[in-house]
């Protein structure tokens, strides 16, 4: 809202109001004012849950220190959302059809996770919003995405510019804007894989099912990364930290794929209009950042399936967008091991049970933030038992934390490693 107005007073000649139509001004309130509104309002909202006995249902998981969570204010996703949502709408370009897809993205998962976890408090429901219906919501933003992505006119790409250098002019070349399904892969000298590729069965309808592929490849990516960010929110600030740290790798990726100098520098695809795409990520970080107030340990509020689902639904989405879905297995290296470890423990203790009658386990307890938190050989049977004393749950986070900038660092590092 603000860009408008401002670009209005430019044109008056109005002083300070062309300030407004560079991205890092604006990038840098967003920021500013997400960490603002989620330090100001979140005492408040907590207050609020306080006085609505909305209270975290804890299970005794035979951890330090886990009894002590009971009656902590859940549903603190709401202070995310909220301070993600105002600095975009005053500070991006609301017709911009990437933003339009981010807003639509955090308000739909944003509701599906409140859904939940309204259930589980108000309905006393430890189960809360049933699998398949979560599951129904996650394709349905899924399929939004994708289909948005096809049909629109201003989603389009530039791919590989070059740049030429002479002893005095720098000139940059690049193809003309073209919409396409190709993404990039990491560690690739010829980094760009096409979904088109997947349909070369098809003759007649190539096309089509290239986008029909491609509408497949986002229902499960963002399925499988906001079910991962629910995982790892399982100790105070951990998936709050984690998801500052993957925002931060997005905001540049995002502006160098937006800059045609730099996306020509690193050989990646150049894609028009995106740069709005740095405002919200400017804003998700301030957002999560300014939640590390009170969510960090011992947290004061938790975000919920709300924070969670819609934290993991923004970095799918994002990373889409920008055709850098490829890379989400390293930079959310957090999330996918989260997810692993728990597939890992069910796949196993079913097999062994079904082989031996008596289900064995790999580790002492997953996700696997939690394995680290119970002593070894203290009558578990788990393939992997150390550490034999439980690790202090901040020290846990702080790690995860430092694993997942090390993450961040080697995504960004995969533009030049090729």
């Amino acid at each position: 809202m603000f860009y408008y107005l401002f670009n209005y007073l430019d044109k008056l000649d109005f002083p300070g109001a062309g300030m407004f139509q560079y991205v890092s001004f604006r990038s840098s309130m967003a920021v500013l004012f997400a960490l603002l509104i989620s330090t100001i309002i979140g005492r408040k909202i907590i207050d609020i849950l306080q006085l609505k006995q909305v209270g975290e249902v804890v299970r005794d998981l035979g951890v330090e220190g886990q009894l002590s969570k009971k009656g902590t204010p859940t549903m603190g996703g709401i202070i995310i959302i909220i301070s993600i949502l105002i600095p975009v709408l005053l500070f991006a370009r609301l017709h911009n059809i990437y933003i339009i897809l981010m807003i639509i993205t955090t308000i739909w998962l944003g509701f599906v996770g409140f859904v939940d976890d309204y259930i589980k408090v108000f309905k006393k429901n430890k189960e809360g919003l049933s699998g398949k219906a979560k599951i129904v919501g996650q394709v349905g933003l899924g399929l939004i995405v994708g289909l948005a992505l096809y049909l629109s006119p201003d989603v389009m790409i530039r791919e590989n510019a070059e740049i030429r250098k002479n002893d005095v002019i720098t000139s940059v070349e690049h193809s003309p804007a073209v919409k396409s399904t190709k993404t990039t892969i990491p560690f690739m000298k010829n980094n760009n894989f096409d979904y088109r590729d997947l349909a070369s069965f098809m003759t007649n309808h190539r096309t089509a099912a290239t986008w029909i592929i491609f509408v497949i490849i986002t229902i499960f990516i963002v399925t499988a990364v906001s079910n991962g960010a629910n995982l790892t929110d399982g100790l105070d600030g951990l998936a709050a930290g984690n998801s500052a740290i993957i925002g931060v790798t997005l905001g540049i990726l995002a502006y160098v794929s937006s800059h045609v100098e730099y996306a020509a520098y690193l050989n990646i695809m150049y894609i028009p209009h995106c740069e709005e795409l740095v405002i919200f990520a400017s804003a998700f970080i301030g957002a999560t950042v300014g939640f590390l107030w009170y969510n960090a340990y011992p947290a004061q509020v938790f975000m919920g399936d709300t924070g969670s689902l819609t934290l993991g639904g923004i970095i799918a989405v994002f990373a889409i967008i920008i055709h850098k879905e490829l890379l989400l297995p390293i930079l959310c290296g957090i999330f996918f091991v989260e997810s692993l470890s728990v597939m890992m423990q069910v796949s196993y203790f079913k097999y062994t049970k079904k082989k031996t009658g008596v289900g064995k386990r790999i580790f002492k307890m997953t996700p696997i933030h939690h394995h680290f938190q119970k002593p070894g050989n203290a009558g578990i049977d788990a393939i992997w038992q150390k550490p034999l004393r439980p690790v202090p749950e901040s020290k846990i986070v702080v790690r995860f934390w430092l694993v997942g900038i090390i993450l961040a660092v080697l995504t960004i590092a995969t533009l030049k490693m090729r």
